[in-house]
């Protein structure tokens, strides 16, 4: 786990080193002041002249001010390395999430995979600056207060060595006991930021059925879990402090019970005033130091968990890999579905999709209709290989997709998937999404072609107005039209259009499928509908149910051939048939 996570920290490697460097030197002066000082009391005891006071001081003030530089420097050094390093990790994990497959995707979930890249992040942000900067001073502190300890009070300082043992056993104890809560803890962020996520997003329907109530209080029982494990672990870690605080005070007390004790009885000839002074100040670093550590064990038990999550995804290889000597090029859209059988995981209990032979020309027109849940999406996602099949093989241009450099297939397959998706920016930046270098004639053929130029000329801004993340300042319609555009820019071997004209009206429909006969007629077009006038005129038709093609044919053939295509059409054109009588 920890190689996994060095390896984010790269360029920050040398500040990363230099800290502790700092600290140490810093340390070494915050532990020497003590010392000086006790010699410059016994010097005044002794009834010393003004120079040798101005000496001693100046002597502090500069040990002060090397101190407080190094001090300084470290704490730069570590701020800087540290959100270096969080930087780092979070790049990695969104390269490392953009080459997963959607089965990947599917085995973490999106708001884990959020909770990941954002909270979990933090933790080990804090623990990486805690450990290169606090965990490194906390011990160095104490060992040198320790043994300076020993050098000033001799026998006096055997009190620490009972101590440092007890509170270092109660502190393993206390961490034992609070890391599998802190690991349920942030299983539930998951699902909090899952009800966030879905609530958000579904903000139309929750108003639109007036639900507000019950998910406030759905989000409100899932917080309250999250509040209740967090404290319950908060409450044996704030064990630590009380702990610390009378170990070390009683050993202040002992120190200065019988420290006194024994400057009195020994006239100062066994310890002085200083030597004293000093031991006090040691045993305060001392506590100071182990009331740091208490620190840096609570934020690194609480961020292994977040840790080991973020090194899943680091490690989590795609299920979806190009392979060695990759085709680069499709010459031609032919479809190929060879005894193709498949299912999401290993652990499903059917085949979402079985026994599946299907042969399509470069260039054909194919409708595709089924009812809900036949597995019509599922079928062409196997085309630009964003599933693998369970057994069989898809063939395009003749070559199995599994052959192909995934990069060269996804460029000439261009899907509008039935959940249209724009980003923020403005439309020539959402349709560049098809062609980064796509010119302002191009971008307009493509969206004649998809019949957008018209609403989009109505826009003041025209190509340049702004869209809203997720396009929720225009239409679903708009929005599918817009999709559909940026895929022609791709300029594709087969365009896959998956119900993705479902919000438009069955004119523009018509149009932009008359469109794609006229000025793509060489590219293999497939076009998933829920509407029989959508697939009506495709060369052929195949209709699907319970993940297997039911029958293929064309308009007419299905009408006398298949009952379920027949019954489609029939709910469809009742109501004219009926106006027409």
């Amino acid at each position: 786990m920890i190689k996994t996570l060095a390896r984010s920290i790269r360029e920050y490697k040398t500040l990363s080193i230099l800290t502790p460097l700092l600290v140490t030197v810093e340390v070494i002066m915050e532990c020497a002041i003590p010392f000086v000082i006790a010699n410059l009391v016994n010097e005044m005891q002794a009834g010393c002249s003004m120079d040798v006071i101005v000496r001693y001081g100046i002597e502090l003030i500069i040990m002060a001010v090397i101190s407080l530089v190094f001090g300084v420097a470290a704490g730069n050094t570590c701020a800087t390395a540290s959100t270096g390093f969080a930087k780092n990790l979070r790049k990695d994990m969104f390269y490392k999430i953009q080459d997963y497959s959607f089965e990947n995707i599917d085995k973490f979930s999106v708001s884990s995979l959020v909770t990941r890249m954002t909270t979990d992040v933090v933790n080990v942000q804090m623990s990486f600056m805690m450990i290169i900067r606090v965990a490194i001073r906390s011990p160095l502190m104490m060992i040198f207060s320790f043994v300076m300890g020993f050098v000033m009070g001799g026998r006096l300082a055997m009190i620490f060595l009972v101590t440092i043992p007890l509170l270092t056993i109660g502190l393993i104890l206390v961490v034992r006991a609070a890391t599998p809560i802190f690991r349920q803890v942030f299983r539930k962020y998951d699902a909090l930021n899952d009800s966030v996520q879905e609530n958000v997003q579904a903000m139309r329907v929750v108003k639109s059925y007036v639900r507000e109530d019950y998910e406030k209080k759905k989000f409100a029982a899932a917080a309250e879990d999250v509040c209740r494990d967090f404290t319950k672990a908060e409450r044996i870690m704030a064990i630590n402090s009380p702990m610390m605080q009378f170990c070390v005070y009683a050993g202040m007390v002992f120190v200065m019970t019988f420290g006194s004790y024994a400057v009195i009885t020994s006239q100062g000839t066994e310890i002085a005033v200083g030597q004293m002074s000093a031991i006090l100040t040691y045993s305060f670093q001392i506590l100071m130091s182990l009331m740091m550590l208490s620190m840096v064990f609570t934020m690194i038990s609480m961020s292994q968990e977040s840790a080991e999550r973020i090194v899943e995804v680091l490690g989590e290889k795609s299920s979806l890999t190009s392979p060695a000597n990759a085709l680069t090029e499709v010459k031609e859209g032919s479809v190929d579905f060879d005894n193709v059988s498949f299912k999401y995981s290993k652990k499903a209990e059917r085949d979402a999709l079985s026994g599946i032979d299907l042969h399509i020309k470069s260039g054909e027109v194919i409708g595709i209709m089924g009812g809900t849940g036949s597995s019509k999406s599922t079928l062409i996602q196997l085309i630009p290989r964003l599933y693998d099949v369970t057994e069989g093989s898809v063939k395009v241009g003749g070559h199995d997709v599994r052959e192909y450099d995934l990069e060269a297939l996804r460029n000439q397959v261009a899907v509008v998937l039935q959940k249209n998706v724009l980003f923020s920016g403005t439309i020539k930046d959402n349709l560049r999404w098809g062609n980064p270098d796509a010119t302002d004639d191009e971008i307009l053929e493509a969206c004649k072609l998809a019949q957008a130029d018209e609403f989009i000329q109505q826009f003041p801004d025209k190509y340049d107005t702004w869209i809203e993340q997720g396009g929720s300042n225009v239409s679903g319609g708009q929005k599918q039209r817009l999709c559909i555009a940026r895929a022609l820019l791709k300029k594709p071997k087969i365009l896959i259009l998956d119900d993705s004209t479902s919000a438009v009206d069955t004119k523009t429909d018509a149009l932009i499928r008359q469109g794609f006969r006229d000025f793509i007629p060489e590219t293999t077009k497939i076009i998933i509908a829920q509407r029989v006038a959508s697939v009506q005129d495709a060369d052929r038709i195949i209709v699907m149910d319970g993940g297997t093609i039911s029958a293929i044919g064309s308009h007419e053939e299905l009408m006398k051939t298949s009952d379920i295509y027949r019954e489609v059409y029939t709910s469809q054109n009742k109501a004219g048939d009926q106006d027409a009588e």
